[in-house]
């Protein structure tokens, strides 16, 4: 598989900056001073892409799915309202993602039962699994436009050697989040090429 450098290259922008490193990696924020992401590249000082990598490990599944996706809400509001306060400049939208992955264990694939005392909750969430709940999350973040892409992939811990995986569904998968990137790099760099 090609880095993060090699694939912004291999599509037409091999005079851009691929950031990874902490210091190199903060952007202004809209309702805070900034946010640090984890890859960020930018092209002629003009942002093109935004990425925000997650993971979680067992066994509090339940309180750290709740967190992550606060968090990944907040996070997409705060850019795109900082991109329509031009804080980024007059530019077309950034390529912005959020990838997950979560440990392929028997709690993050156990059925989880939920109450709502007052008012039903949505069907797609009654006895899904912490797994299935980030792959709505992220069908849900892409489908209401808060990130370009969005992916959630399930690994076991005896996976760190081999890099196993499995996604969870085609609008989630690591192939349908790399495709979007790499495609976004390429229509940057058509648009910018004399």
């Amino acid at each position: 598989m090609l880095s993060s450098v090699q694939l912004v290259a291999a599509n037409g922008l091999s005079d851009a900056q691929v950031h990874q490193r902490s210091s190199l990696v903060t952007l202004p924020g809209y309702f805070r001073p900034t946010k640090k992401w984890d890859l960020l590249v930018i092209h002629h000082h003009r942002l093109v892409a935004a990425i925000e990598l997650k993971s979680q490990v067992g066994p509090s599944f339940g309180n750290n799915f709740n967190n992550r996706t606060e968090e990944a809400m907040g996070t997409a509001h705060d850019i795109w309202t900082a991109y329509r306060e031009n804080a980024f400049g007059k530019y077309p939208k950034p390529f912005v993602a959020w990838l997950m992955v979560v440990e392929d264990a028997p709690k993050s694939r156990a059925t989880v039962r939920d109450k709502s005392l007052h008012l039903p909750v949505f069907p797609e969430f009654l006895g899904a699994s912490y797994l299935k709940r980030y792959d709505i999350l992220c069908q849900r973040l892409v489908q209401e436009q808060l990130y370009t892409a969005a992916s959630v992939i399930a690994t076991p811990k005896e996976a760190i050697t081999t890099g196993a995986y499995e996604d969870l569904s085609p609008l989630t998968s690591l192939k349908n989040f790399i495709t979007s990137f790499a495609g976004h790099i390429a229509m940057e760099a058509a648009s910018s090429a004399p």
